[in-house]
């Protein structure tokens, strides 16, 4: 398999969450630490992006935004810009529940005929768990200059393919964004 970097988007204001929402805990550990944990079989080439240096206790390559306030087009934009792979694994930091075998089949189901990969399942598309291509950078590029940023439209922009899952395998894909849903995952798992 050809050498995939993974990173992770700690980026964020975090306001309803009320801190850092990749440091916050479940299970006794920082939600970057399951992530990391998830993806560390795939790859240990993991770049954290992130303009704080509350992450620096994890010995990961740390990159900042190249372009500021650019929500997770920037982060994706500055990851892509940074890796040394043309595959990479781009990941949110709120997705604590994530495991290696549905990273691993995100990167078998990808294909070089797509530039991104994406998962979705019955409720929505989740573009912060893909496979982008260092190819995207210009549509990247153009976006931030031009403040577009949703990332739905950026999926429009590049020649994509979405893989669908059902039942079980789609509860890893939950976001963990307030303190009310921090308190249902804990109830839960």
């Amino acid at each position: 398999m050809e050498k995939v970097t993974v990173s992770i988007l700690c980026g964020g204001k975090s306001s309803r969450m009320q801190s850092e929402k990749g440091l916050v805990l479940f299970q006794g550990k920082a939600f970057i630490e399951h992530i990391i944990e998830a993806a560390l079989p795939i790859s240990n080439e993991i770049q954290l992006v992130t303009n704080t240096s509350d992450y620096d206790y994890l010995s990961y390559t740390k990159i900042k935004d190249i372009e500021l306030d650019k929500g997770p087009i920037g982060g994706i934009y500055s990851a892509l810009v940074h890796s040394q792979s043309e595959i990479n694994l781009i990941l949110s930091c709120d997705i604590p529940l994530i495991s290696t075998a549905i990273l691993s089949e995100l990167i078998t189901k990808h294909t070089t005929d797509f530039e991104v990969s994406v998962f979705s399942d019955a409720n929505k598309i989740h573009p912060l768990i893909g496979i982008y291509s260092k190819k995207i950078i210009p549509v990247l590029k153009k976006a931030i200059d031009e403040n577009d940023l949703k990332m739905m439209r950026l999926l429009d922009k590049v020649n994509h393919q979405i893989i669908e899952v059902a039942g079980e395998k789609s509860k890893q894909f939950r976001n963990v964004n307030s303190l009310a849903e921090l308190n249902e995952l804990n109830i839960k798992y």
